[in-house]
Order: C-alpha cells, then sequence, then structure tokens
C-alpha cells in the first residue's frame, strides 16, 4: 500500500484517518507521511486516528503512532486514538507502550466529540 491508497478525510476542521488491516512497515510509514502533510494542508486543529481494524501490534506500529501523535501535537493539533481493541491493548501494555497524555475513545463518534468538546472550549492552540 501506498500514500496514494491511504484515506484522509477532512471534516471541518478535523482529520479521520482509518489505519488499514494488518498494516507493514512502509504502510504505517506512509501513512504518518499523509497525515502530516493532510494537517498542513487543511490546516486541521485534530486527528482521529481509528485504529479499529488494527488486530495485531509490533513496536514499530506501536512507536510510530506514538511518534506521530507527538508530531501533530507539535503541528498545533489533537489526537485521540479510537477504537482500539482489547487485544491490542494487551500487547500495547506488554509492549510497555504509553501514550502518556493521548486520549483515547471506544469509537470515532466519541474520538470526534472529545476533539470538538476541547476546540469549542478553546483548549486546543
Amino acid at each position: 500500500m501506498t500514500a496514494e491508497n491511504i484515506s484522509v478525510i477532512s471534516l471541518r476542521n478535523l482529520l479521520l484517518v482509518t489505519v488499514p488491516p494488518d498494516p507493514d512497515d512502509e504502510t504505517i510509514s506512509a501513512l504518518q507521511q499523509k497525515i502530516l502533510e493532510s494537517m498542513a494542508r487543511h490546516d486541521a486543529r485534530g486527528l482521529v486516528l481509528d485504529i479499529s481494524t488494527v488486530q495485531t501490534l509490533d513496536s514499530f506500529f506501536a512507536r510510530t503512532v506514538m511518534e506521530t501523535v507527538q508530531m501533530v501535537a507539535l503541528m498545533g493539533g489533537r489526537t485521540v486514538l479510537a477504537g482500539m481493541r482489547a487485544d491490542v491493548a494487551v500487547t500495547a501494555t506488554q509492549l510497555g507502550l504509553s501514550i502518556g497524555a493521548t486520549q483515547t475513545a471506544l469509537d470515532v463518534d466519541r474520538a470526534f466529540d472529545l476533539l470538538q468538546g476541547e476546540i469549542q472550549g478553546g483548549r486546543t492552540a
């Protein structure tokens, strides 16, 4: 999969990206690049990163997602990880992954509610 095959949906001032099922390292790198380009192009204030399709988690995927969250923050945006499966959460914990202050939501709808509430409340830079 290449960056051209990764869909980034812009809704108002937020981006929605769904991680493809079983992404390889090249796909994850392309996803990160596409997100960063879209943040700048759309002047986005937030990102909903939907990981509901991800069934397995490896250290490269986890590290790249967390780096992407940090990069989005440096660009003035907030990220909510949406749709983490229970088995992925167990694996993330076993890998020692720390999501820090990154917000999570059970689904995309709740993630959008979180981001919209922050942006309307003036808490997003």
